[in-house]
């Protein structure tokens, strides 16, 4: 019987990579989407491997539209075995300039709707004694990413939910797998070119922001690599709770940790941007000048 395994947020980016990778090692796939007409180039890019992906019309939103959605497939598939919580927004503000409606709509989708999913799958992954819940996070879980407050709290929180996941499900057997991708390509990044700068004080803030992501962008990971990286945390006998990849991954998770609290405020204060970038380069081994 092949493993069951529901990716959210399949439409597009990382989570229709994952759809796709995991179809091909040979898993029954449902991803959801919010928009089944929309799924296109989903379906196209499996049909091209020779796989197939269920799809799933599910709103990790709203909680009606999850207990049809995961309800069809349970139906359907009589249980669900692997679940990536894929499905997410972004947000760019200050934190002085983010609205509290921005974060509760962030939170919403990024955090509520992981809580929303995992509710369904796991009384039959307990009473079965195994499973696998894997959260996409980010490197802005474990990195306060400049001037993306709203997103940054989400995934913080993702992080401290899939810690705690993982420790009350440990006595189950049921594994549970932290992704952190630093930047992949997207289509996220084409849309989040927000800056609401409302009081003018923080020009310096998302200069910085998007042109850490102008160097990231050209250098920016395929997102099977991602996909790759799941399928091991699914399936690999020596599993782990955390897995960092992608660009810049694992230079500003380990570079972070290693920094103290005083090192890190001092690159905040950086007033010029050329001893920003100078700091953030010593610090991370990342050039994020912009190119002349």
């Amino acid at each position: 019987m092949p493993t069951v395994s529901v990716v959210t947020g399949a439409n597009s980016g990382i989570g229709r990579a994952i759809a796709v990778h995991l179809a091909a090692k040979g898993h029954q796939v449902y991803g959801t989407v919010r928009d089944p007409q929309r799924a296109t180039k989903l379906l196209a890019m499996a049909a091209d491997r020779g796989v197939s992906v269920e799809l799933v019309e599910l709103d990790v939103a709203e909680d009606e539209s999850v207990r049809e959605g995961m309800a069809r497939i349970l139906e359907a598939a009589g249980q669900v075995d692997v679940l990536v919580n894929n499905a997410g927004i972004a947000a760019n503000a200050v934190v002085e300039e983010a609205t509290p409606e921005t974060y509760l709509d962030v939170m919403n989708v990024n955090l509520n709707g992981i809580v929303r999913c995992i509710k369904h799958v796991l009384p039959g992954m307990r009473e079965r004694r195994q499973g696998c819940i894997v959260n996409i996070s980010s490197i802005v879980g474990r990195f306060a990413a400049l001037a993306q407050a709203p997103y940054v709290a989400s995934k913080f929180a993702v992080d401290g939910l899939s810690q705690e996941l993982a420790f009350e499900l440990a006595p189950y057997g049921i594994r549970v797998a932290i992704v952190e991708p630093g930047i992949t390509k997207s289509a996220m990044f084409a849309k989040n070119t927000d800056a609401p700068n409302e009081t003018g004080a923080y020009d310096a803030h998302y200069k910085r922001m998007f042109e850490f992501y102008a160097a990231g962008i050209p250098q920016a990971t395929d997102p099977f690599e991602v996909a790759a990286v799941v399928h091991e945390a699914v399936s690999t006998e020596r599993p782990a709770l955390r897995y960092v990849c992608s660009w810049g991954g694992r230079e500003l998770i380990e570079g972070r940790a290693r920094m103290s609290d005083d090192e890190w405020l001092a690159l905040g204060a950086s007033v010029g941007d050329d001893g920003y970038y100078d700091r953030f380069e010593k610090a991370f081994g990342l050039d994020i000048r912009p190119s002349e």
